[in-house]
């Protein structure tokens, strides 16, 4: 068969086998070495690669970074960070229409600048805030999508997992996509509370309040999150500013959440055991879809799909932004079954070349910039759009009382407020890359 066609069918045959509930690391690396053996046939190139693939990709330094900030997301969780955000946003907040849930936004993106994953904020974020938001009497569908929501913003709030990745793959500056991504997460956040301020005055029976809590207690709940300001001030900080690169950044980071998880008396030997072991786990799954993705890559990379691709896109004469939107609808209907990291792995490679060679009126650093920006935000709109939205599963579990239906229904303001944001990032860059042109 010939080389491009079989590089083109084996996309869907890549999606079967993710839908047939195989592992995506494993599925990737199987359709790449299948692919490989049935072009060259037992003297694939990439099989000869195999022995020196996998130190290839895990000897990348930066890829350190993604260990140290799973367990920065640990010790964090350990630390009561969580509750004391919440605690914090709610006191300032949470006597006025819609402020429980706004205060669990709030707390979402405190948790995310020092996590770094959706679920994992989306998880924490529901343990703390999903009773709160109940005993508030907050409708149930509303509070559950306020949480799934929220959980979104754990990558976008830089730092991000995901966006090491990408610059990864993309071969950018991870501290550029760090600030690139600040502005579009902090917009998230004001788009979620305005949705909820709308919400709650179109159906003011969806939402109460809770009592005025006086200004001392409100100041003690302030000081208890300064310690999470100064981290992240530190750490996004001080690798934005060049002080340190962004694998020092990350060991400071999990240096400092681990100390003060231990000052707040969370962490133990028995829970510095189960965080380090989590950070294993989770370490072992992303490198094992990476793995499997480098793999699959390499046969794209023979079959030259990625290259042939951008130059038939290149003949159809399409405006560049018409075929930006192509993608990005794309991701967004496969980040609905398909998390964000392996969706980043499984595509940039094919769709990054077909971006490059666009004209945006843009710098090539600023397009690649711009564009991981915006896939970041679309595959996690996926994550809470229905029916299969994953945020929206981790929350319905840990809320019995509330039907998957009204989940639904409550999140669709959300999703459309995301859908409008990146719209405006779409047809405005310069809001993407304004910390970039500002401070070069």
């Amino acid at each position: 068969m010939d080389a491009l066609l079989l590089g083109a069918w084996s996309f869907p045959a890549l999606i079967a086998l993710i839908f047939l509930r195989i592992p995506i690391g494993l599925a990737m690396l199987v359709t790449g070495l299948v692919g490989a053996w049935l072009v060259f046939g037992a003297a694939a190139p990439l099989l000869n690669q195999m022995k020196t693939l996998a130190y290839g990709q895990f000897s990348v330094h930066s890829l350190s970074i993604v260990p140290l900030f799973l367990l920065m997301g640990q010790f964090a969780t350990l630390g009561g960070i969580s509750q004391a955000l919440f605690k914090a946003a709610e006191a300032f907040v949470g006597h006025r229409r819609g402020g429980v849930a706004m205060a669990a936004i709030g707390a979402c993106a405190g948790f995310g600048s020092i996590c770094g994953s959706s679920l994992a904020t989306a998880a924490t974020m529901g343990q703390v805030a999903l009773p709160e938001l109940r005993r508030a009497g907050y409708e149930g569908g509303l509070a559950s999508a306020t949480l799934a929501a929220g959980g979104t913003l754990g990558i976008l709030i830089p730092p991000s997992i995901v966006l090491v990745i990408y610059a990864v793959l993309a071969e950018q500056n991870i501290a550029k996509m760090f600030a690139a991504a600040l502005v579009p997460g902090i917009l998230a956040a004001l788009g979620y509370a305005l949705v909820i301020a709308i919400v709650v005055r179109v159906r003011p029976d969806w939402a109460g309040t809770v009592a005025p809590v006086p200004w001392p207690e409100r100041w003690r709940a302030l000081a208890a999150v300064w310690p999470v300001v100064l981290i992240f001030g530190v750490v996004v900080g001080g690798i934005y500013g060049g002080v340190f690169t962004p694998t020092e950044g990350a060991a400071v980071g999990a240096v400092s959440t681990g100390l003060l998880a231990w000052r707040r008396g969370g962490l133990t030997r028995k829970s510095l055991k189960f965080a380090v072991e989590s950070t294993a786990s989770g370490t072992a799954m992303i490198f094992m879809i990476v793995l499997g993705a480098a793999a699959y890559n390499t046969f794209l990379a023979l079959s030259m799909l990625p290259q042939e691709l951008a130059a038939w896109v290149g003949s159809l004469g399409m405006s560049p932004f018409a075929v930006l939107w192509m993608v990005l609808l794309f991701y967004l209907l496969f980040g609905c079954v398909m998390d964000s990291l392996s969706m980043i792995l499984l595509t940039i490679p094919i769709f990054f070349p077909v971006i490059s060679g666009l004209d945006f009126g843009l710098p090539p650093e600023e397009t690649a910039i711009w564009f991981g920006v915006l896939v970041l935000i679309v595959v996690e709109v996926g994550l809470i759009t229905p029916p299969v939205g994953m945020n929206l599963f981790v929350i319905q579990s840990m809320a019995p009382g509330v039907s998957i239906r009204d989940t639904y229904r409550g999140v669709w303001p959300f999703v459309a407020s995301d859908i409008a944001r990146v719209a405006v990032l779409v047809s405005f860059p310069a809001i993407t890359l304004f910390i970039l042109r500002t401070f070069p």
